[in-house]
């Protein structure tokens, strides 16, 4: 992987980790365009810890507030808060535990991108079920709601195409909750998985510079392209779901997964 391509990978991670359009799917696309065989591990984890950046830089004063309330140790919003974000990471974590391989045979299959392809149209459907349901509005997310979601982004880690954030997002607006609230939790739901999955990656030495086929400046390029993306996109997505224009990305979605199958299918003409 040249330091171009390091580049152009880092700001599609970057982008579409916290828009809702799949990071998983559109890596899949752009690695079968570059020629890549299989997943780079040690990119992998270079690229995710640059989104856990990002989102710690735009929720940095939130997160803080979290921790000075979970400190307090009382059971107060700030600890009811961080309960409801341990408590949505179960159903991902049994995924990551008793499902791993499965998950990476979905990814690194032959038919990964009709898997996309049709995941990304799923992930319309959410998006636009999302904007024309009318649900009473709650002020807050109630636990139940956070074991749906937190089973929302189970599913979504399952399936390359189906988007972690469009998915979390639609099923709380689904729910009845609050826009930018609903954004907020589906955002800060991601730091602990990202973090978990590196640790393990590390753990069982997948982060290996040497072994991986880049260099440090590539790598470097990548974690930069990724951060500085990822932040816009994050700031961005906050404001597009105040907006209500979350619509628009179905219309993506649908146009990316129609080119997919039209791709496959001249390809297999």
């Amino acid at each position: 992987m040249s330091w171009l391509q390091a580049l152009i990978l880092g700001i599609i991670q970057g982008l579409t980790e916290f828009l809702p359009v799949s990071s998983s799917g559109h890596l899949a696309i752009f690695e079968k365009i570059m020629g890549f065989e299989g997943e780079n591990l040690t990119f992998a984890i270079v690229v995710h810890a640059a989104t856990v950046l990002s989102i710690l830089t735009v929720f940095g004063y939130e997160i803080w507030k979290l921790l000075q309330g979970l400190f307090k140790f009382q059971w107060n919003e700030e600890t009811q808060y961080i309960s409801k974000l341990l408590l949505s990471l179960i159903p991902v974590a049994i995924v990551g535990v008793f499902f791993e391989q499965n998950v990476k045979a979905i990814f690194n299959s032959n038919d990964v991108l009709i898997w996309v392809g049709a995941m990304l149209l799923l992930t319309a459907v959410l998006l636009i079920y999302s904007h024309y349901s009318k649900p009473r509005r709650k002020q807050e997310i109630s636990f139940m709601d956070v074991i749906t979601i937190g089973i929302a982004q189970a599913i979504a880690a399952i399936f390359p195409g189906l988007s972690r954030s469009g998915t979390t997002i639609s099923t709380g607006l689904i729910l009845g909750n609050n826009k930018e609230k609903v954004t907020q939790f589906s955002f800060l739901m991601l730091i602990i998985p990202v973090l978990g999955e590196a640790l393990l990656g590390l753990m069982k030495g997948n982060f290996s510079p040497a072994q991986s086929g880049l260099s440090t400046p590539s790598l470097l390029i990548g974690f930069i392209a990724a951060y500085a993306t990822g932040t816009l996109a994050c700031k961005w997505m906050l404001t597009i779901v105040k907006k209500g224009k979350l619509i628009y990305f179905a219309y993506y979605c649908i146009a990316v997964a129609l080119t997919i199958f039209g791709f496959s299918i001249f390809n297999n003409s």
